[in-house]
């Protein structure tokens, strides 16, 4: 049931910017309120959803209430529960049953009587109306200036007392404030002090994190999972561009095994100029939107010339061997597989696998760079075999 609260806040809040006014309608006794700005005066029969920027409600309520915004005062005489959320809440009229209260500065006023449990979780909270049941109050700062018939929970950095404080309870206290409490609130023999160290809470929250168990892979199965689907990725990209742009595909594989070291300084060039696009992007302030492009190009073209050079080493390898020079694309995928297969394993080896897979990126973007510079800029003396008779098409 409380999730089903919860989901119906939600979709208020979410509605409430969209609203030019506020928006009000009672359905099965309850009653909903959502606007920029809500100020309801209230005879409600049910519960009351109430969401929006600045919210003000008066008036009575049979049921709960439950408000979110930033702003939120609840000044209605509830008969149920009041559940609030906001930078600031403050509760100014009486509640039959118990408050819930989070946010930056929370405060029951003098006028706002409890009589059930009061709960306050915040940055500054403030507690002057008086409580029937129990206090529970988590916060930076509280000051308590009500009397509280039942007992009370402080988790505190620092607490004041007004002179209408009182706890007719016990009081459990744990704070890093060396004040104590003055007797005229509760006596000393009712109070049980808890050590206050956040670090220490921290930490046990880590370890209380760590020792839940969460429902995962083996480590091997969860590496090879992932190198999986990397490799599908990878060889599904490689279908793509075999496919549809084939011509450019070989022509960027002949440079790479034809000239290496041109190719690789080009990629250095190429890589250098794209890292370079990110600095000088965000310095012209203007152009500050275009820096997540300009790391999407980045890691495009890491991605295709680490996928480039690969193929292109790998279907030199083959032809070294006796492969077939010109194989069919079935062949050429399986190339493309096994050198993934491959590079994958030089990985394990110690910068051994980091500087093959570096170089393949630098080979891979260099052979792109050339061929968007064959674009640009016609070749009038193309580059020719050794036997200075087939020239060689970049």
């Amino acid at each position: 049931m409380r999730h089903l609260l919860t989901a119906a806040l939600t979709s208020l809040t979410l509605a409430a910017p969209v609203l030019a006014e506020n928006a009000t309608r009672v359905h099965g006794g309850d009653t909903y309120s959502a606007g920029e700005t809500v100020t309801e005066t209230l005879s409600a029969t049910g519960d009351v959803f109430a969401a929006g920027s600045v919210i003000t409600t008066s008036g009575s309520a049979s049921g709960d209430i439950h408000a979110a915004g930033y702003d939120v005062n609840v000044s209605t005489t509830t008969g149920g529960d009041v559940y609030a959320a906001g930078s600031s809440v403050t509760i100014s009229a009486p509640v039959a049953e118990d408050v819930t209260a989070a946010g930056f500065s929370v405060r029951s006023t003098a006028a706002a009587p409890v009589d059930g449990n009061l709960r306050f979780f915040g940055r500054s909270l403030t507690i002057e109306g008086p409580v029937a049941g129990a206090l529970t109050a988590f916060g930076g700062t509280v000051h308590l200036n009500a009397p509280v018939s039942g007992d009370a929970w402080i988790v505190a950095e620092r607490i004041t007392y007004g002179p209408e404080a009182r706890i007719d309870g016990t009081l459990i206290l744990s704070t890093e404030d060396s004040t104590s409490v003055p007797e005229r609130v509760i006596l000393a023999a009712r109070i049980t002090v808890e050590d206050w160290d956040t670090r220490e809470m921290y930490r046990e929250f880590d370890r209380r994190w760590d020792a839940v168990d969460m429902p995962m892979l083996p480590v091997w199965l969860s590496m090879f999972s992932a190198f999986l689907i990397s490799a599908i990725f990878l060889l599904v990209l490689a279908a793509i561009f075999l496919t549809f742009a084939e011509n450019r595909v070989e022509k960027m594989r002949r440079r790479v095994t034809r000239q290496p070291l041109q190719t690789f300084l080009l990629g250095v060039i190429g890589l250098s100029a794209l890292f370079g696009m990110v600095p000088i992007t965000a310095l012209t302030v203007i152009g500050l939107p275009f820096v997540p492009f300009a790391l999407l190009a980045i890691l495009v073209a890491w991605t295709l010339g680490y996928l480039l050079a690969a193929y292109a080493v790998a279907r030199r390898v083959l032809v070294a061997f006796d492969g077939n020079a010109d194989p069919s694309l079935p062949m050429k995928l399986v190339t493309v597989a096994l050198a993934i297969c491959v590079v994958a394993i030089l990985n394990f080896i110690p910068f051994v696998g980091w500087v093959v897979n570096y170089t393949l990126v630098l080979l891979g973007v260099g052979a792109m760079t050339a061929g968007l510079l064959s674009i640009w800029i016609t070749d009038p003396d193309p580059a020719v075999e050794l036997d200075m008779q087939t020239p060689i098409e970049d």
